[in-house]
């Protein structure tokens, strides 16, 4: 799914760990590591952020489009 490789494109294009994603976010590193491998679906909320953090849209995040551009506001 283009979900998880988006998700880790789009961090180590920002040089950011995954423990620093997941301070960002709250958690575990452990647990955003699994949002990145498919093996814990990503909740709504957190989904959210992480749009907002790379400043972009869900859509993109979830491969419903190919523009990362965010969303107008």
């Amino acid at each position: 799914m283009k979900l998880y490789k988006r998700l880790r494109d789009l961090r180590l294009d920002r040089q950011w760990s995954q423990a620093f994603l997941a301070k960002k976010l709250g958690m575990s590193q452990t647990g955003y590591s699994k949002y990145e491998t498919g093996e814990n679906d990503i909740p709504t909320a957190v989904l959210t952020q992480l749009a907002n953090l790379y400043e972009t849209s869900t859509d993109y995040l979830l491969g419903r489009t190919n523009n990362p551009a965010p969303p107008e506001k």
